[in-house]
């Protein structure tokens, strides 16, 4: 799953932005059961010229190609693998836009004259025994870093 990022950052000398990591979920065996975890990543990296600066964002997911965030689906033409993102590794809270059920993660520190970089990991699950056509499931989901 490719992430496409955003960012912005509102201050005196304040830059920010926003890079990701895939998360490549891999070969799907749909007979055996089990369940595909994989993991990617969203870093923030935020700079400003006026030290002691405050920065507070959130970071968003869009659905992606779904139509809902539960079930999230990666499509191969008509065919849909269903999946989610998480928060966290026991993929108790589904990554959103704290919408329909979802949640969003926030955070914030000071800046000085050094950028500073936070990696968020993005969990991935998809769930096993779907009956599916073999072939490259595909879905493209936008990171939003609001400041």
């Amino acid at each position: 799953i490719p992430f496409a990022s955003q960012a912005a950052c509102v201050g005196l000398g304040c830059t920010c932005s926003a890079a990701s990591v895939p998360i490549p979920f891999g070969i799907y065996a749909p007979l055996s059961g089990a369940t595909l975890t994989m993991n990617g990543n969203i870093a923030v990296t935020c700079s400003a010229l006026l030290v002691g600066l405050n920065v507070s964002y959130v970071i968003t997911l869009n659905k992606g190609s779904s139509s809902t965030f539960t079930p999230r689906t990666m499509l191969n033409g008509a065919a849909q693998m269903q999946y989610n993102l998480y928060t966290s590794p026991q993929f108790a809270n589904i990554w959103g836009d704290g919408t329909g059920g979802t949640v969003s993660r926030s955070d914030s520190y000071l800046l000085n004259l050094i950028s500073v970089t936070r990696n968020y990991i993005v969990y991935g699950r998809v769930p096993g025994s779907q009956n599916l056509p073999p072939g490259n499931y595909q879905d493209s989901i936008t990171a939003t870093v609001t400041y």
